[in-house]
């Protein structure tokens, strides 16, 4: 009984997954170092593979804002080393750029989600969705959205394996004068 307080005390949401000593929870500002540092793995690794969307800016620039609203989840081991993240968001810069199912009810959008690359290929991207998914449904919200930069195929088949539907319509998203990212919107309904 100690270690549900304390652990609650600690932000954790008992979201355990079955088999893994993996658990979610808020993120707090202590966990600032250790998210950029996976992070910064996250991005040289998709850098390898020619992903090159992500930078020492962005995501890691958000995660100060996201951990002081409550809305960046970690998944973390046994060891309270980060496993994946992911904020969760009430808006989105290119929510109007796209035909999403229907606009008028409530919903949540995916941002950031990453996956520590020392768990890659372990099905921690897909155990995460199904975290937001419910979350989505604990806030009360009928659809969880994100968006996607076309040149990351991964992702995009791991939102569509999972029951994402890709939705008319791209938001170019401006950087630079010299980046434009064309990023696709995908939703499901929970």
């Amino acid at each position: 009984m100690v270690k549900s307080s304390v652990m609650r005390q600690m932000g954790y949401l008992f979201m355990q997954n079955k088999g893994t000593n993996h658990n979610l929870r808020l993120a707090n500002i202590n966990d600032l170092s250790k998210l950029k540092a996976v992070y910064g793995n996250i991005i040289d690794n998709m850098n390898r593979n020619n992903i090159q969307i992500w930078d020492e800016i962005y995501p890691c620039q958000f995660f100060s804002e996201d951990i002081e609203k409550n809305r960046l989840y970690l998944l973390v081991d046994e060891n309270d080393d980060i496993v994946a993240a992911f904020a969760l968001c009430e808006s989105n810069a290119g929510e109007s750029y796209v035909k999403w199912e229907n606009t008028h009810d409530k919903a949540l959008y995916l941002d950031r989600f990453g996956v520590n690359v020392d768990y890659s290929r372990r099905g921690i991207g897909s155990i995460m969705l199904k975290h937001a998914i419910t979350l989505t449904k604990q806030k009360h919200s009928k659809y969880l959205r994100l968006f996607v930069v076309d040149i990351n195929k991964p992702a995009i088949n791991l939102y569509s394996k999972n029951g994402f539907t890709q939705v008319d319509g791209v938001y170019e998203e401006k950087i630079d004068d010299d980046i434009i990212l064309r990023e696709y919107g995908f939703e499901i309904e929970v």
